[in-house]
């Protein structure tokens, strides 16, 4: 098998663009990340495209004013997973030698307000059931019932987001909130404010994905893709932690099990991980998404928080771009938001948010459905910023 390496990545700012269609956003992230890889559009031999909500053929539609070269361009749709698991395609047919230069696109113009269609059955659809929020809420209900939880260490997560959103410029939000400010701003669902949830918006990101064997003949800023993994939903899995799951169905959560299979891949643990972008579309998420990484044991994540130990200067800094709770979330462009920042951190390309010290840093995403993507990268050996 061969080594698959990031040769360049590229992002279009999340937010509200009234102005620009979803192929005008899609392209500006892939023209990013092409001159960033120092490719041309020519030299790319297939595209894998993720999207949620758009028209048929969105990869399509995007790419093909770049030039219709007759390659092979797939579109996916995995929910919040759905940039994710298009690099896990590209990044198996180079490993398996099916093409050398694969582009790898995520994209969104997501309406304001909920997420419909979120893959809710009828009923509860019909019943007003059929909401994130609730379940979210649910979650971290759960978890400050069994762990000792706090509203506080909730509220603490949106705060560090925000804080780290200042010097992002593609961010959504861009101002640091208080404590104060978070648990009082509008309560969504118990214990859920306004400002603890994040807001579905627009945007793209992309990446060109090389065999290592060829990146060479391009740039030699390229980092490794050293682990890309997808998963499922087993018989049992629910929004909420698996104790509550009936006692003969109880197993590894859904990002337990990806996260093992991404380690395993990539030959560490998560003790190695200098920095983590995760699924925070809640701030009960953040928390719980921590412990199915590993980051700390079951419960321990609110003292994880309080310790500061996920903070940019901290042990393991979490979600340094701001993540989705100031990014926004355009849904098929959000994981490869993250894979852009890890991709910057490692190169040492994140300006003012740059940390000390990154070797090596994981993206996660969790979406309807039941699918979660976790992805490994590496700074290239023999590489100092």
């Amino acid at each position: 098998m061969r080594k698959v390496v990031i040769a360049g990545v590229g992002i279009h700012p999340f937010g509200r663009f009234p102005q620009k269609d979803y192929r005008q956003l899609g392209r500006e992230a892939v023209v990013m990340a092409l001159k960033d890889a120092n490719v041309e559009w020519k030299d790319i031999q297939g595209a894998f495209v993720g999207n949620v909500m758009a028209e048929m053929a969105a990869g399509h539609n995007i790419l093909q004013p770049l030039g219709v070269t007759g390659i092979p361009i797939i579109n996916i749709e995995n929910a919040c997973a759905s940039s994710g698991s298009s690099l896990r395609l590209a990044y198996e047919a180079i490993r398996h030698g099916i093409h050398d230069i694969a582009l790898v696109v995520g994209v969104e113009k997501a309406p304001r307000g909920f997420v419909a269609n979120s893959g809710y059955d009828r009923w509860q659809m019909w019943t007003g059931l059929g909401v994130n929020p609730i379940y979210f809420a649910m979650q971290a209900q759960e978890h400050m019932i069994r762990w000792g939880t706090t509203v506080e260490q909730l509220a603490k997560v949106s705060v560090k987001n925000h804080r780290n959103a200042v010097h992002n410029p593609y961010a959504m939000y861009r101002k640091e909130v208080s404590l104060e400010e978070v648990i009082n701003s509008k309560r969504v669902c118990d214990p859920l404010t306004l400002l603890m949830l994040c807001a579905p918006n627009e945007g793209a990101a992309a990446a060109v994905l090389c065999a290592e064997d060829v990146v060479r003949k391009f740039t030699s800023r390229y980092v490794e893709v050293a682990a890309a993994e997808l998963c499922t939903r087993l018989a049992g899995d629910m929004f909420v932690p698996a104790v509550s799951v009936p006692v003969g169905l109880r197993h590894a959560s859904l990002t337990q099990r990806a996260a093992a299979q991404a380690y395993e891949a990539a030959g560490i643990g998560p003790e190695d991980l200098d920095l983590v972008e995760l699924q925070d579309t809640d701030v009960g998420s953040e928390i719980v998404y921590m412990e199915g990484l590993g980051l700390c044991a079951m419960g321990e994540a609110g003292k994880l928080i309080d310790d500061g130990a996920t903070e940019s200067d901290g042990r393991i800094p979490v979600n340094v771009s701001g993540g989705l709770l100031s990014k926004g979330e355009p849904l098929g462009a959000s994981s490869l938001g993250q894979i852009v920042e890890v991709t910057w951190q490692l190169r040492g390309d994140a300006g003012p948010r740059q940390l000390r010290r990154a070797r090596v840093g994981l993206s996660h995403s969790e979406g309807a459905g039941g699918n979660c993507s976790v992805i490994i990268l590496k700074k290239r050996v023999g590489w100092k910023v």
